[in-house]
This record gives C-alpha cells, sequence and structure tokens, in this order.
C-alpha cells in the first residue's frame, strides 16, 4: 500500500506534522538562552547604573495653614482647683478652639523654560560570551522659573515659605551618579545633597524670586536606556552620543536627528501644551511627568538574534514540509520508496539548524552565523540524498530547493517588513508548483491496475471448464 503515491502524501504530511515537537523542545532551548542573555544584561547594566530617566528639574516651595483646631482641657473647681468629675467618677472635659500653623501641600512649580544637552560616550562590556553596551552621560541644564503669580495657588489662610524652597531633580539610580554635580543660582553655586525618601537631588535655595536663572551640571552612568522629561513651558532638549543604532523611544520622538556610523545627533522641541502635566500645582507631578513627558531612546542592539532564531523555530514546520515534499515528487516511481525513519532524520538534521544557528550567532554573530549553519545543513541533506535516498542526479535539485528555501528564510529573518510577504509567496508556489508537478499522477497507484477479473477473492472456487 505504501508504493500507492496518494497513499505516502498522507504519510509524508502526518511526519511532516510530527517534526512540530522536536521544534517545540528547540524554540523551548532558544527561549531559555534569550532569558539567560536578558539576564545577564540587567544585571551588568543594573551594576553599571541602570537605565536611567531624568526627571525634572521643579521648586518645591513649601505652604503653611492658619487653622483653627479643638482642644479640650479638664473643668477645674476655681476656689479648691480640684479636677470636676462625674458621679461615676469620670473627669469633665471642656472643649475650645485654637489657632495653630500647619503645614499644607507643598506648590510644585516646573520650569518656564529648559534646556537641556546631554552627551554619551559608550563602552561594550562582556560577561561571558555576552556583550552589554553601556554608557557614561553629561547633562547640561539651563532653566528659568517663573514664580510671579503664586498667590493665587494657596488659599487666604496660606502662607508661602519662600525661604524654605528647594530645587528638586529625579533621577533613577543615586548610585549611577559620577563625576560632576553642581547647581548654581545665576553664578553662585548652591549645595546639592540626595534626596530622602526617593532618589534624586535636591537643594535648599532660599527665595527664588531673587533668582533669574539656574544652571546645573550633572555626570551620571546608565545602560540599556536613557530618558530626560519635557518638564518645562518650553522646552529644548539634545542629545548626541558616539551610539550608532538608537531607537528613539518614549512620548515624543526628534524633531530633528542625524544618525550614522560615528553616532547621532537629536534635536526636540516641545511646548507645554502637548503634555498633560500642570505647571504649578499642589502634588508632585514627577509620575505624570514619567508616564506623559519622557523622551530619550534605547541603546539598541542589532544582533538580536535570539528573536530570529526564535522566529526561524516558527517557520521551521513550513521548511520541514517543502523539503519532505520535494523528496517525495522526486522519489523514482519505480524503485524503493524513501522510508519513514529516513523523513524523520531529514527533519531533525532542519529542527538542529536552528540550534546551531543560534549556538554560532552567540560566537561569530548572526550572518555568518547562519550562512555556516545553512551551508552545513544543505550540503548534509543533499549528500544523504544522493548517498542515502538514492536520488542520483535528482540530489543536486534537493539541494538547489534547499537553497532557495534557507535564502527565503533569511530574507524573512532579516527583514521584518517583508516576512509575511515571503512567507506566503513561498508557500503559494510550493503549491502550484507541486500541482503542476502531479497533473498526472495516478493517485491510486497499482491498486487502479488490478482489473475485477484479476483479483482473486479468498475462499471463491475455482470455474469448472465446459465440455
Amino acid at each position: 500500500m505504501f508504493k500507492s503515491k496518494g497513499f505516502r502524501f498522507f504519510v509524508v504530511g502526518f511526519m511532516a506534522l510530527l517534526m512540530a515537537i522536536p521544534l517545540i523542545f528547540v524554540s523551548e532551548i532558544v527561549n531559555d538562552r534569550a532569558n539567560y542573555n536578558r539576564q545577564t544584561i540587567q544585571s551588568l547594566s543594573t551594576e553599571w547604573g541602570g537605565a536611567q530617566t531624568l526627571n525634572g528639574p521643579m521648586l518645591q516651595i513649601p505652604v503653611t495653614a492658619r487653622v483653627k483646631v479643638k482642644r479640650k482641657k479638664s473643668i477645674k473647681d476655681p476656689i479648691t482647683g480640684i479636677v470636676k468629675t462625674t458621679e461615676k467618677g469620670e473627669v469633665i472635659y471642656e472643649e475650645y478652639d485654637v489657632e495653630v500653623i500647619q503645614h499644607s501641600n507643598p506648590l510644585y512649580v516646573l520650569p518656564e523654560i529648559f534646556n537641556q544637552a546631554i552627551s554619551t560616550t559608550t563602552e561594550i562590556r562582556q560577561r561571558g560570551i555576552f556583550n552589554v553596551p553601556v554608557y557614561r552621560a553629561n547633562s547640561e541644564q539651563k532653566i528659568t522659573y517663573d514664580v510671579s503669580d503664586l498667590s493665587r495657588h494657596v488659599k487666604s489662610n496660606e502662607t508661602i515659605q519662600w525661604d524654605k524652597t528647594s530645587f528638586i531633580l529625579g533621577v533613577s539610580q543615586n548610585k549611577a551618579l559620577r563625576g560632576a554635580a553642581k547647581l548654581s543660582l545665576d553664578g553662585v553655586d548652591a549645595k546639592l545633597e540626595p534626596r530622602n525618601a526617593t532618589a534624586g537631588l535636591y537643594a535648599e535655595i532660599g527665595d527664588p524670586r531673587k533668582v533669574q536663572q539656574y544652571e546645573m551640571t550633572l555626570g551620571f552612568l546608565g545602560a540599556q536606556h536613557l530618558y530626560t522629561t519635557a518638564a518645562g513651558r518650553e522646552n529644548t532638549v539634545s542629545m548626541m552620543s558616539d551610539w550608532p543604532h538608537p531607537s528613539f523611544a518614549g512620548a515624543f520622538l526628534p524633531d530633528q536627528r542625524d544618525i550614522s556610523d560615528a553616532g547621532f545627533n537629536a534635536t526636540w522641541e516641545i511646548p507645554h501644551f502637548a503634555r498633560s502635566v500642570a505647571q504649578i500645582s499642589r502634588e508632585n507631578p514627577e509620575k505624570k511627568l514619567q508616564q506623559s513627558a519622557t523622551l530619550g531612546l534605547k541603546f539598541y542592539q542589532p544582533n538580536d538574534f535570539y528573536q530570529k532564531a526564535y522566529r526561524a523555530g516558527q517557520y521551521g514546520l513550513m521548511f520541514i514540509a517543502l523539503t519532505f515534499l520535494t523528496i517525495l515528487l522526486l522519489e523514482k516511481s519505480d524503485g524503493r520508496p524513501v522510508h519513514p525513519i529516513q523523513y524523520v532524520m531529514i527533519g531533525l538534521v532542519q529542527a538542529v539548524f536552528v540550534l546551531l544557528m543560534v549556538s554560532f550567532a552567540e560566537q561569530i554573530g548572526f550572518n555568518a552565523a547562519y550562512i555556516l549553519a545553512s551551508v552545513a545543513t544543505i550540503a548534509l541533506l543533499t549528500l544523504y540524498a544522493f548517498v542515502g535516498l538514492k536520488l542520483g542526479n535528482s540530489s543536486l535539485i534537493v539541494g538547489a530547493a534547499l537553497a532557495a528555501l534557507y535564502a527565503v528564510l533569511f530574507l524573512i529573518l532579516t527583514s521584518v517588513d517583508y516576512a509575511l510577504l515571503a512567507g506566503s509567496s513561498l508557500c503559494f508556489l510550493a503549491i502550484a508548483g507541486t500541482m503542476l508537478a502531479t497533473r498526472n499522477e495516478d493517485w491510486y497507484g497499482r491498486i487502479a491496475d488490478m482489473t475485477p477479473s484479476k483479483i482473486k477473492m479468498p475462499f471463491q472456487k475455482p470455474q469448472q471448464q465446459q465440455t
């Protein structure tokens, strides 16, 4: 029955589906390796300084309120001075109002004009076989504030404590701060201190109405990404770096950018109405700024071969099926058909191709690893078609078909935009080619050649000859 072409199609199709099992295991291995890579990057990045976000700067101005509160005191006999009690012996109290000064929610003032220039230099740190890009950054900020009309933000019983104003800048981690950390008010240096409750710096600056311009310089380390916030009414932010693969991210993309092999320059110009954060408020705006007003970049690594290998595993079943189909169509009709075990070995070789690609890519890069793994796979399967499957000169067709398949797979893995087009076109052409190659095929094989007179039924008595 296995000599029937139609039956062999069903068997080979079933064998192709079974190849999903090793592909699942291969994908899990790739995922584990990718997770190990991410954990290594995260660990080294955290030790270096971690992903950095500069949030602010802003002024925090304390506010006090004069309020009446109720107090109570025991009632004493005016003559004896003895505390009065009830019949049960409980002390009798009387209530009275007293005016006290309490702290209210402070005023938070965002910059009027915020100009920031950030420059970074990157270096590659290694841990085992993994490379992690990290950076050293320097931020130069020029800031002005408008504090001329804050009285409308306080109540009649509240008083602004101008002389206790603090300058605040938020960062992701204080341990990443390196080098310069300087704040000057109209050329006079202010003393910066680490914040207590959260990461960042602050300085007690006194009355901000006496200050025209603030200038700040900050040096820090970081990895993975670098963000800042559009904290001002008028924001001009520029970033420059020697990293040639920036992936700009955040709420705002740069208005201008220039990317080359030597690095990049990017500029943002953002007005305050592009963000949903109040310029003056009684609540800390840092969280809202991070949620709706971030800008910056990720230090993208172009050789993310783990994601490509995972996608190769997803397309693996289709490529194994197409290889099986090619061999099935090239089988000699008068010879011995390819055994299912041989199809299994062919499928396993193509499943292991993904592991070869990942293991080589960790050492020599994706492109070289793909070429090496695909050439080894194509050469092995072509040789096996000639020696093991006895396909003769048709083995060259198998090699050519495999070369075309792996060339298309390379296009799918390296170009996400054209992946669907290449994959769907390949499937359509494979089906069309199969229909054309089998247009004259006798799917019933030898069973159709047997006429009823040639079929011997069991227990059929031989016919007697007539005399």
